[in-house]
């Protein structure tokens, strides 16, 4: 059996590599970390934690990414000396290794490349997740808690920030709703082709007769809100609730009324908070919740007008978007990409990686007209 010369690869991944900096912007990128290093060294940053957050968290994410792409660029020139040394050497053992390094760094750079096709508006922002519990009884309600792991996992598995701002314990198992946020840049761009309807297909552990159950829950992803959008919320449009938080089950958690619901009345929207102490923090973060589901709703609005306007129909990805099998057979499926997995716990686990970087691609291709 020919071995097979891996130069051409390497060269093509090298190709790869140029393109990517070009996109990033390597030398704009450090720069900004340059003066955030700068802004981040401020005697009174943290006066005001909120920007000070701001600042360190992406002074770090452009520092991760800087020396993500150099990594990379390194890795490909030394993959490069790995295989010229086992052909010297005449080494089947370094030859495996660099076999087993180039595998890598053509995950890894496919990986770097899906970020530079997050050039949306919004993508570059923090991101707001909402799971709601739909079709499926008790069995939906376990679904959407099950997701909601899923996704907190995905998350801390990449060092990204969350915090879960309300949760709506439903009455045997499970989460009729829940809303946290990534905090993280880039978080909404690399998440916005999760949101729509997820479907789960098992035995039902709440099921005496252990019959097969097909449960769905709905995952809604929105932007966080910047002080450079617009959106403006008059008071007389808000229905303001305060009641007490509660855990599972219905238990109190919290001896004062200090949880927080906004009902926006000309558009229906409901948003809750219980996570803080104090009732003004958790209205202040429910705010900003609630700016951001009207935020989303504008763009939403503004896309459907632009393409009325062409004479060009709306895509809507509020639909079915993937199917989780645990029994008969094991295997969780997109419904858009083709995408596959044979390890459903792993996917459950946090493992979406390659169902993320499969939507992002697609997505661009359905907004460059270029999809089926």
């Amino acid at each position: 059996m020919a071995v097979i010369d891996p130069s051409e690869e390497i060269n093509e991944l090298v190709g790869t590599m140029k393109g990517i900096k070009d996109v990033l912007d390597l030398d704009g990128m450090r720069r900004q970390i340059e003066e955030l290093g700068e802004q981040a060294a401020a005697p009174d940053l943290w006066n005001d934690p909120e920007a000070a957050q701001q600042v360190t968290s992406r002074l770090s994410h452009l520092q991760a990414e800087y020396n993500r792409v150099e990594g990379l660029a390194g890795r490909l020139d030394d993959v490069a000396v790995l295989y010229e040394l086992a052909e010297s050497e005449d080494d089947p053992d370094t030859r495996q290794e660099a076999d087993r390094e180039l595998a890598a760094l053509r995950t890894e750079v496919s990986a770097l490349e899906v970020r530079t096709l997050l050039s949306g508006e919004y993508d570059s922002r923090q991101a707001l997740v909402t799971i709601n519990s739909q079709a499926g009884g008790v069995d939906a309600a376990d679904w959407a808690e099950m997701l909601l792991r899923m996704y907190i996992r995905w998350a801390e598995a990449k060092g990204y920030s969350t915090e879960v701002y309300d949760t709506s314990y439903a009455e045997e198992a499970g989460i009729k709703s829940a809303t946290f946020a990534i905090k993280s840049p880039y978080a909404y761009g690399t998440l916005r082709g999760e949101h729509g309807t997820h479907r789960l297909v098992r035995i039902s552990p709440f099921d005496n007769q252990g019959r097969r159950q097909t449960s769905f829950a709905g995952v809604d992803i929105v932007p966080v809100v910047e002080q450079t959008d617009r959106i403006e919320i008059n008071e007389e449009d808000l229905r303001v609730d305060v009641y007490r938080s509660s855990g599972p089950g219905g238990q109190g958690v919290n001896t004062t009324d200090s949880a927080v619901r906004l009902t926006h009345l000309p558009t229906g929207i409901v948003v809750s908070c219980q996570n803080e102490r104090s009732q003004l923090q958790n209205k202040a973060t429910a705010m900003a919740v609630l700016s951001a589901k009207l935020l989303e709703r504008k763009r939403q609005e503004e896309a459907e007008k632009m393409a009325e306007l062409r004479g060009e129909s709306t895509t809507s990805w509020g639909t079915q978007i993937r199917s989780y099998v645990l029994h008969p057979y094991q295997m969780v499926k997109d419904l858009r990409t083709g995408v596959e997995a044979g390890n459903p716990s792993a996917v459950l686990d946090g493992d979406l990686d390659s169902f993320i970087e499969a939507e992002i691609r697609w997505m661009r291709r359905q907004e460059s007209g270029k999809g089926d």
